[in-house]
């Protein structure tokens, strides 16, 4: 059985990465972007990044500008944006294509475990995606690709994907999942 541990990934200076550097621990892999409305969860991140950091959680920043152009600027700028405004101390990766085909590999393998969750139609920001994305593709939700920024899927301390969080999830809601998955 294939898990995320069978990928390698790109550092913000290009230097290739394996995720087994990663085994054994519980990981939130999420493609950000620095000028979104959802930007701002980038302070919650760090929230739980310094909780449970020490206990074996690790959070994979990529930034991906598929989504309204809104992840402008290089690999480095980007990362100095995220510390400057945000004092985020988690891994942060070279900017990828999480959907189309040519996605990073890994984002092609996380949808293939993990299909969309449906929004939290709560969120402020959820009727606008559900808006858009229903006027450019009526069954969108039946497709597994990406939606929209700061997409999240938890995995497991085996590497396995065990859940996606659209950006609309409360981040309290991806929290106890993880307590879980730490114990």
């Amino acid at each position: 059985m294939r898990t995320v541990y069978d990928f390698s990934v790109k550092d913000r200076k290009g230097k290739d990465v394996s995720l087994k550097e990663y085994a054994n621990e519980v990981l939130l892999i999420v493609n950000t972007a620095t000028k979104c409305g959802f930007t701002p969860q980038y302070d919650e991140l760090e929230a739980l990044y310094k909780k449970y950091h020490a206990q074996g959680f690790e959070i994979l920043d990529f930034p991906c500008n598929q989504f309204g152009q809104q992840a402008p600027g290089t690999d480095d700028s980007i990362h100095e944006f995220c510390k400057l405004n945000f004092g985020t101390e988690f891994p942060r990766f070279k900017k990828i294509k999480v959907n189309g085909d040519d996605a990073d590999p890994l984002y092609k393998f996380l949808q293939e475990q993990k299909g969309f969750a449906g929004w939290d139609m709560s969120h402020p920001i959820a009727p606008i995606l559900e808006d858009m994305l229903s006027k450019a593709d009526p069954d969108y939700k039946q497709k597994a690709d990406i939606k929209w920024n700061f997409t999240k899927f938890l995995i497991n301390k085996k590497g396995q994907v065990v859940a996606r969080f659209e950006p609309t999830t409360a981040i309290t809601e991806i929290e106890k999942q993880i307590e879980e998955l730490l114990k």
